[in-house]
């Protein structure tokens, strides 16, 4: 029997950025403020990450490009990889992303990449904990409560059969 199945994104929009509350709204400042911080000469697209730890410590992030492609690192693995490294007892519970080009913020809502959507993916099961994930345009911002909603039907240790500690 052939069947076809949907898969659904669900995600929650907020028409200006004030709407947001008091913690979202400091995590896509400071995804702001690290895009500004960006190294990218050759794309001039700056993108800032920060990641919200279950403590309260905010870790950010921003791309780093390199002429030598693709030796760059996307701001949502740069954040990741800072906060796992100093921070390895924590879990992240959210992340925001914010995107910067032709001086001024995006109006598109930033969006990780494959690359980004698997890292995340892989922490979400590492650590068995839920990442928010917060888009921040100029003025909207999507708020998806897992990175299952961007990477449905995702490939984990689950599908190599490694049970880790």
């Amino acid at each position: 029997m052939i069947r076809t199945k949907n898969i659904c994104v669900s995600y929650t929009e907020y028409e200006k950025t004030d709407e947001l509350d008091r913690d979202d709204l400091e995590l896509v400042i400071a995804a702001r403020e690290s895009a500004l911080n960006a190294y990218a000469p050759y794309s001039n697209f700056k993108v800032g990450a920060a990641v919200r730890l279950e403590k309260g410590t905010i870790v950010r992030g921003a791309n780093v490009e390199n002429a030598a492609f693709p030796s760059g690192i996307c701001a949502e693995r740069n954040a990741l990889s800072n906060s796992i490294t100093n921070y390895p007892d924590e879990k992240p519970v959210a992340i925001a992303i914010a995107s910067f080009a032709g001086n001024e913020f995006t109006e598109d809502l930033p969006s990780p990449c494959g690359s980004c959507r698997q890292v995340i993916a892989e922490e979400e099961v590492r650590t068995g904990n839920k990442i928010r994930i917060i888009l921040s345009g100029k003025d909207k911002t999507h708020i998806l409560e897992s990175i299952s909603h961007l990477l449905p039907m995702q490939f984990n240790r689950n599908n190599l059969k490694i049970i880790l500690p």
